[in-house]
């Protein structure tokens, strides 16, 4: 007997919708793709607890007669390719006729939909527990797919979900990067009856981020609009367009900043470096924009079918396109007004109590600073250079880890500052209200996603609290575990108030931030891995001087 043996068919589709259909934004990422391929002008996703209960999303688009929605549920029929030689140039978004079977692998799958062809009748096709039935139905033109009960033959897979609040941050990440990317297309995007979001659809890319974000936003941004000069080289094949935002709006994380290419949302680290790269030195350190870029490139020069979920891309000249992207955002830049002015975001009386107990710089003498940056100190034979920046971070960020154990202090915000978050954003929070008030904020809901922020960490000192909570949302959003979360914003809240460079310091100051390092438990690290403290001793300057071993010679 053989020991290989072929699969049956429902095995084999039970497996293949494994692949396609991960988790509720899986689905939403199939269904919106498929209504953009059908050229939808309006797109409207309706989620019930996170996508786990139900999933709508209803487009305008061309729709589909009765034979294709019959054939559509079915495995590998699709029509947007034709045959191999479309797979290497393909145009749209889907192209692999899996994702409706796959989808209705896995949950009930109801579909309407009507095409101009079919006159006044549309057609209804539900498939589930693999029975397919269908009858007449009526709607306007395009199609709506509803999908419910997710993964309920498969309770494993549905245990292995997060809960519905996380669930549905995922989903409005991704819902947000199409607004973005896709101007021209209005979305839609409620969860449990609560509209999240809405773009108007105009093209204008500032428009889609009013709708996202906000106006203070959408108001310091620029388009992007570029192509290659037509030199007569295959790059000029290569245009790039979008919106990017001012240095003045900046986020902790790059998860702001999305690309795409050929209109297809793509996760391309590459690409996200490029955009950033373009910024060239505007940004602050640690810090990166918020930005949305589509990157169009001829079908042929890309390879959209190296991932199974089609969340990455390979480029037959990748540094050609990278180039492209950050000439493109530093041209848009460079004829925009840049100047912005800021204030100290830090409290030194605070941060720099005097030290309780011991401390390893406690005979530490501090002669002089370089470049407002550095501290050079002297201690015994060796001359010491401190990183007052990363040396001020690790004092916040000890302060803020020992008294999250307790509970952070707060401080009030009179009157409270009122914020209009992203969905994304704005599902981060809902899903992490209690770690962020155990990290001293607080924060009442004003309507739709706008919040008002009441207090902010106290150990932070004079911390702006817009930037401050969607930096800490930003920490949450990539946390794999509520304790990586915790460090990571932790992490994150330690260097906003931390001097930064130019930050003139007294020799009083510096010499008390220099105690304040020496107490803490780790003094010799950032805690972001950066070293604070580097000792240069006599003996090498001696050498380096000539001076033999002798201090007087």
């Amino acid at each position: 007997m053989t020991r290989v043996h072929e699969l049956d068919p429902e095995t084999v589709d039970r497996i293949a919708a494994g692949e396609v259909v991960t988790r509720p934004a899986a689905v939403v990422t199939e269904l919106v793709e498929n209504s953009l391929d059908a050229g939808s002008e309006s797109i409207t996703i309706a989620v019930e607890r996170g996508g786990l209960d139900r999933i709508r999303v209803a487009d305008d688009g061309h729709g589909m007669t009765e034979a294709d929605a019959l054939l559509a549920v079915e495995r590998h029929t699709t029509s947007k390719i034709d045959g191999i030689d479309d797979v290497g140039r393909v145009r749209t978004l889907g192209f692999r006729g899996e994702a409706l079977p796959s989808i209705a692998e896995a949950a009930r799958l109801d579909l309407t939909t009507k095409a101009v062809a079919d006159g006044a009748r549309g057609t209804r096709v539900v498939v589930e527990n693999g029975e397919k039935r269908s009858e007449p139905a009526g709607r306007d033109v395009g199609t709506t797919v509803e999908v419910t009960d997710l993964f309920a033959r498969t309770p494993a897979r549905r245990k292995s979900l997060a809960g519905p609040k996380t669930e549905f941050s995922r989903i409005s990440a991704l819902c947000t990067r199409y607004a973005l990317l896709r101007p021209d297309v209005r979305f839609r995007l409620s969860h449990d009856d609560r509209e999240t979001f809405a773009t108007p659809g105009t093209g204008d890319p500032t428009d889609a981020l009013l709708g996202v974000y906000d106006r203070q936003v959408a108001g310091a941004s620029t388009t992007v609009e570029w192509s290659a000069p037509d030199d007569g080289s295959a790059d000029r094949e290569v245009s790039v367009s979008g919106v990017v935002c001012y240095p003045s709006v900046t986020r902790a994380r790059p998860t702001h900043v999305h690309t795409a290419v050929n209109s297809r949302a793509v996760e391309n680290g590459d690409l996200r470096q490029a955009v950033v790269a373009g910024y060239g030195d505007l940004l602050a350190g640690g810090r990166y924009p918020v930005a949305a870029i589509d990157v169009s490139v001829p079908p042929e020069r890309v390879d959209a079918n190296v991932h199974p979920a089609k969340e990455r891309v390979a480029f037959v000249d990748g540094e050609a396109v990278t180039a492209a992207v950050e000439s493109a955002v530093r041209d848009a830049l460079s004829g925009e007004d840049l100047a912005r002015t800021a204030d100290l975001a830090f409290d030194l009386d605070s941060s720099l109590t005097p030290v309780e107990g011991d401390s390893t710089l406690a005979e530490v003498t501090v002669i002089g600073t370089f470049r407002d940056l550095y501290l050079l100190c002297e201690a015994d034979d060796d001359l010491l250079v401190i990183d007052q920046h990363a040396a001020h971070e690790r004092v916040n960020f000890e302060r803020l880890r020992a008294a999250v154990g307790d509970e952070v202090e707060s401080a009030a915000i009179d009157p409270p500052e009122t914020l209009r978050l992203s969905a994304d954003e704005s599902a981060t929070l809902e899903a992490n209200r209690d770690l962020l008030a155990s990290l001293g904020y607080r924060v009442a809901d004003f309507g739709g996603t706008t919040y008002r922020v009441e207090a902010v960490p106290a150990p932070l000192g004079r911390v702006e609290p817009t930037a401050a909570l969607r930096d800490a949302l930003d920490a949450l959003a990539v946390g794999e575990t509520p304790e990586d979360a915790r460090e990571d914003l932790l992490r994150d809240l330690a260097c906003h108030p931390s001097l930064k460079a130019g930050d003139a310091l007294s020799v009083a100051d510096a010499t008390r931030l220099v105690n304040r390092l020496g107490a803490c438990e780790q003094p010799y690290a950032c805690p972001h891995g950066r070293p604070t403290v580097l000792s240069l001793d006599e003996a090498t300057l001696a050498t380096a001087f000539e001076r033999g071993n002798t201090r007087l010679g």
